[in-house]
């Protein structure tokens, strides 16, 4: 028995003898708490001592109970006497040691990949929040850090063997290597049957778009935990070696055999389980109560970002957010950056960790119709769905507050949250639903400078917003304070335009390339069984040529967006800030945008230097008379933003602090 597998065996065996104490009526039938420590000593004169527990919830799901219906395999996994499937996760909650101080609005905070973003900061702290956060991927790797779900294996009804099926990875590297994880981002990966590795095929392209190229069998080879001897079960550590290496910027494509797929969509009752019972549970069991007895969570905001936020949208799609008595789990809900994509989270063979971007993964079924969360039909399909149709008819809608920046417009199909599936007009937004658009910002704000791109990293930091902007979610679904009016572009008022570069209004600068791609969802055919069974089995997907239509925000004089949210940065510019960046040609593929990578474009210092390079944007001694003319329009461009609510009073002097950053470029 391998390592890992002796591992699970060993996880599973305590997991029964765990379980078998536990309540039989409850969805959560334990939660053991295993760890705590002191958290935020920081803080402690405002809200009194933090504390962060860690521990480890079991679950049981009765595959015949119509909220569980929608898990794909349930019914395949082995169940208890009692007909119930069981499995736990992680679980890891930060919380004042006073339970009696703890706000009653809770953070629950879907993890990215294991890792926890968001809710640990003094801006929580001081103001008495507790944030939860869970496993609920099975692809996470097994270490003390990352929140993990060990979640159930489909099991094949005639053979009673784990289920066997075809899987397709995409695999790159900005650097020359003789060998790569399979895995994305480093999690774990199917194992290959080793009776099927004969006839795995590996291909190459340097561009999406390109046909493939077949790379020889006698070229590479592929490895469970990186010997090519290990054979587990289920998930592994996966790598593939090259002979002669992998190209820097191409695109190589594995199809091969493997076993073991997880009942990945437990992930999501995971989620809906342990937030409804840290809502109602009043036993011991529940770590969350006041000194009274009641839960301290009297509503949860549900918050993920990038991937995570992706995750929400598709938690709320396939009705999760009623829990199995019908209760509403999230009272709202915070997608970040997550644009206008669900993800592969409730699938046979799932793979969560995965996304779908311009130049990687375009293929993988990620951006799926319904994109927006009022009511739309599809084009290709006629059908009409939504995002919260499944909720509006539980009666279990959340207040939503969506926040992008410019680069999900150019990564992750941003516009389609806001327009009709051919992007030819605006969507109608229910009224539990805010978007905002961070203009000028990028994915993930830039902390360093990087050779990855064509242009400078940008440097923009949405997060001052996004905690104005939970304060108001906070303040909506706790005292029906209606949060500020959503800023997003618009089909109507011209400022969300198509992507092109004369249609956006881009001026063309000295010595930079404007894209010539962008990443367009399209209506992919995985296979008869994938609307009805979630399975995929065509490998790669069969391109239908239909595709959804994207925009991008329109762009101003100096090429800044307009009809969005401006951030002092760019309201009193002394660059352009862009939401996409291409490639560097010293990582390959420079005609392809950088993943999720926004840029800035430094103005001209002086008139000299503009008329020396031919730039057609004003210079910045042009602009401001001085670094106090800069200070003083800098910081005015904060109070709309402050006095609407997008921003916090307390957000000034982190704002004043990036304009100091700007005084040698005109100091006298």
């Amino acid at each position: 028995m391998t390592t890992l597998a002796a591992r699970r065996r060993v996880a599973w065996l305590a997991l029964a003898a765990w379980a078998a104490t536990a309540s039989a009526a409850a969805e959560v039938i334990r939660l053991d708490i295993t760890s705590r420590e002191r958290f935020g000593a920081g803080v402690e004169s405002r809200i009194g001592a933090y504390e962060r527990l860690r521990g480890r919830v079991v679950y049981a799901l009765d595959p015949d109970a119509a909220a569980n219906r929608g898990i794909v395999d349930l019914d395949l996994a082995i169940a208890d006497e009692r007909g119930r499937v069981q499995f736990y996760g992680d679980v890891e909650i930060i919380a004042p040691v006073d339970r009696a101080l703890a706000r009653p609005t809770v953070l629950y905070v879907v993890n990215n990949r294991g890792r926890r973003t968001w809710g640990g900061e003094p801006f929580f702290l001081e103001r008495g929040y507790v944030t939860v956060s869970s496993g609920w991927i099975a692809q996470v790797p097994v270490t003390r850090d990352l929140l993990r779900l060990e979640a159930p294996v489909a099991f094949d009804p005639d053979d009673l063997i784990p289920v066997v099926g075809t899987v397709r990875a995409e695999l790159s590297t900005d650097a020359a290597a003789d060998r790569l994880p399979v895995g994305d981002r480093n999690q774990l990966a199917f194992e290959p049957l080793v009776i099927g590795l004969p006839d795995a095929t590996l291909t190459r392209r340097l561009r999406e778009q390109d046909p493939r190229e077949p790379v020889p069998r006698d070229r590479w080879r592929l490895g469970a935990r990186y010997d090519g001897r290990d054979e587990g079960s289920g998930l592994v550590e996966l790598e593939m070696a090259l002979a002669g290496g992998f190209e820097p910027g191409a695109i190589y494509e594995l199809i091969y055999e493997a076993r073991g797929s997880v009942v990945q969509g437990a992930g999501f009752a995971a989620i809906r389980d342990l937030v409804s019972f840290l809502k109602h549970d009043r036993s011991d069991m529940n770590p969350l109560r006041r000194p009274d007895g009641a839960p301290v969570a009297e509503r949860v905001i549900g918050q993920g970002r990038s991937q995570s936020g992706r995750a929400l949208r598709a938690f709320l799609h396939e009705g999760f957010n009623a829990d199995e008595q019908g209760r509403p789990v999230f009272d709202g809900v915070m997608p970040t950056v997550a644009g206008a994509g669900r993800g592969f989270f409730n699938h046979r063979f799932a793979s969560p960790t995965r996304t779908a971007t311009q130049h990687l993964g375009h293929l993988y079924p990620v951006d799926l119709f319904p994109f927006t969360y009022g009511d739309e039909t599809d084009p290709f399909t006629g059908r009409t769905d939504g995002l919260l149709r499944r909720a509006r008819a539980s009666g279990t809608v959340p207040r939503v507050v969506h926040l992008d920046t410019s680069s999900e417009y150019w990564h992750r199909g941003g516009s389609l949250v806001v327009t009709d599936p051919l992007g030819e007009r605006d969507a109608v937004l229910p009224p539990e639903v805010r978007v905002y658009v961070v203009g000028g910002a990028q994915h993930r704000p830039a902390r360093a400078t990087s050779d990855r791109g064509q242009l400078p990293v940008n440097p923009n930091d949405y997060a001052p917003i996004r905690e104005a902007l939970f304060l108001a979610l906070d303040r909506w679904v706790s005292e029906e304070v209606e949060p500020p009016p959503s800023v997003h572009p618009r089909v109507a008022d011209g400022t969300l335009a198509p992507w092109a570069e004369s249609d956006a209004g881009w001026r063309a600068l000295p010595g930079v390339s404007y894209p010539t791609v962008i990443q367009q969802p399209e209506r992919l055919d995985y296979g008869e069984r994938f609307e009805g069974e979630r399975r995929v089995d065509l490998h790669p997907p069969r391109r239908t040529g239909e595709r959804y239509g994207v925009r991008v925000p329109a762009l101003d004089a100096d090429n800044n967006e307009r009809g969005v949210l401006r951030l002092p940065r760019v309201a009193a510019p002394v660059a352009t800030y862009t939401g996409w960046n291409l490639r560097s040609p010293a990582i390959g593929a420079p005609t392809e945008l950088l993943d999720l990578q926004g840029g800035r474009i430094p103005f001209p210092l002086t008139p000299q230097e503009r008329a020396r390079t031919g730039d057609p944007r004003r210079a910045v001694t042009e602009r401001y008379a001085g670094f106090d003319d800069y200070q003083s329009r800098y910081m005015a461009a904060a109070e709309p933003l402050i006095a609407g609510g997008y921003l916090l009073p307390e957000h000034r002097g982190g704002l004043a602090a990036i304009a100091d950053e700007h005084r040698p470029l005109l100091a006298p």
